[in-house]
């Protein structure tokens, strides 16, 4: 009766292989970037054109690339979330300021008015 032979070792370790964690190291360490366009034509007018850009990488070597606009976008972080609400509380804290006078000053001359009114319907 024969031994049946060792099946080979799905994950690459048998050998020099690089296993999943490596490969995936190394991507992010170094970046990836796919590129495509998506166009639909109709007798050669253009009707539809997506383009599509995907980079893989690390957040360390996306910032080294200049891509950091997850850092200002409220959806995906916290402070650029505080960031929005103080500058939109901001914006409305001097729109009541320019409008409390204007809505002071329609107050007091409906008051005026209507005593001047009242000493009217009197006399």
């Amino acid at each position: 009766m024969s031994t049946p032979s060792r099946l080979p070792d799905p994950y690459g370790h048998s050998g020099g292989g690089a296993n999943l964690a490596d490969i995936l190291e190394r991507v992010l360490d170094k970046g990836v970037v796919i590129a495509g366009d998506i166009r639909i034509n109709l007798l050669d007018i253009e009707l539809l054109t997506i383009k599509l850009r995907l980079i893989v990488a690390s957040v360390d070597k996306a910032k080294e690339m200049g891509i950091d606009w997850w850092e200002t976008d409220p959806a995906l972080s916290s402070g650029a979330r505080r960031d929005e609400l103080a500058r939109e509380n901001a914006e409305l804290r001097e729109r009541l300021a320019r409008l409390e006078p204007e809505l002071d000053s329609g107050r007091s001359s409906g008051r005026s008015s209507g005593r001047t009114r009242a000493k009217e319907e009197g006399s």
